[in-house]
């Protein structure tokens, strides 16, 4: 028999979502009876049905409403669900309160670093909850951080990486975002995408910008939402690149305005696991500089895929983006690389085997 397994996710927005569904997808083709509850309308309805996946029109909207827990346990119940798969707070919340007494296993999935201790006691509801079987950590510093607070379990805790297809990214060209802002052609552009939150670093890279030469002709885009700040603008006014730091706020075209940069900055400070920004930036051969926190560490090789730089350190960021702006083969060399590296050691290939296995050993099949 087919391992039946459902999820409860978000799948609402295609772009974002498309790495986990892709799991999924492929999980179906692999023969897996996949059931995914979800809000209506799915970006994925088109690819779930043709991979033959059992698509239901509902999600929890709270975490400890009795009618949504009851529609989960019942379906697990009528179903025989085997594996419960769980990828936000109000899924799991509701789906673990679901599972109580059945022999359905129960995952989880966590994709960030922080926020969850031991002596915290909502932390027992989810993630801590002794009823969990196992946790799907997007990267290792996810899983070692989830591994010093766990209690009951610290084998719980694996490191599957969302994979991702580099062919997702071919048909995103490059804008003339050069034109757009006034540029000159040949204008080196570094960019970041990211809301603006205190874990992103952002201070740190407008201070790279106050490090750099007046007379380069280096340009840094942030595209997000509350980039735009007095404290952002008072960080670059003491600095000679004040007017070579466009802030882009949120874009549709991202992609498009990363295709045309050369350089794509990391600049976090805590907390992520394996960045989706990165990643498309990489996967457009666009070279990466990141801090070296460790789900930064997991991107690229040093050197060769991407430069790793200290966190909280703006004039490393900078050392790092002239040294791409003074070698543009380096410059191309690590993009190709980064490229290459996404294809052969971040693909959904291997997150879907991974994860059949992963389903597999806690079923006891494997």
């Amino acid at each position: 028999m087919p391992i039946k397994v459902l999820v409860i996710s978000n799948y609402t927005d295609y772009h974002s979502t498309r790495p986990e569904a892709s799991i999924f997808i492929g999980l179906a083709k692999l023969g897996l009876d996949i059931r995914i509850m979800t809000y209506f309308p799915t970006g994925h309805q088109k690819e779930f049905d043709e991979a033959g996946i059992q698509v239901i029109d509902f999600h929890p909207r709270k975490k400890n409403d009795k009618t949504e827990i009851k529609r989960i346990r019942d379906y697990i119940i009528n179903e025989k669900i085997d594996i419960m798969h769980l990828f936000n707070s109000q899924s799991s919340v509701a789906g673990i309160a679901a599972a109580k007494g059945l022999p359905v296993k129960v995952l989880l999935y966590r994709g960030y670093e922080g926020n969850i201790n031991w002596w915290d006691p909502t932390a027992y509801r989810k993630y801590l909850h002794p009823r969990v079987d196992k946790i799907f950590c997007n990267s290792i510093g996810v899983e070692e951080y989830l591994k010093r607070q766990l209690i009951f379990g610290k084998d719980k805790a694996v490191t599957i990486n969302k994979g991702h297809n580099v062919a997702w990214y071919d048909g995103y060209d490059a804008v003339d975002i050069r034109k757009e802002l006034g540029l000159a052609p040949d204008t080196f552009l570094m960019v970041n995408v990211a809301n603006n939150r205190r874990m992103k670093g952002i201070p740190y890279l407008l201070e790279a910008m106050n490090h750099i030469s007046a007379d380069s002709n280096i340009h840094l885009l942030l595209i997000g939402r509350n980039m735009d700040n007095k404290k952002n603008r008072s960080i670059i006014a003491k600095g000679p690149n004040a007017s070579k730091v466009h802030f882009l706020g949120f874009r549709t075209d991202v992609l498009n305005i990363v295709a045309a940069c050369e350089v794509f900055v990391l600049s976090s400070l805590f907390g992520e696991s394996i960045t989706k920004s990165v990643i498309e930036a990489m996967s457009l051969e666009v070279a990466p500089v990141i801090t070296d926190i460790p789900g930064n560490l997991e991107l690229v090789e040093d050197g060769i895929s991407g430069l790793v730089v200290p966190k909280r350190d703006g004039k490393a960021i900078a050392e790092a983006v002239l040294k791409l702006y003074n070698d543009p083969a380096l410059r191309e060399s690590i993009g190709k690389a980064a490229k290459r590296h996404i294809a052969e050691k971040l693909n959904e290939q291997q997150t879907i085997v991974k994860t059949k296995a992963l389903y597999e050993g806690v079923l006891g099949r494997g």
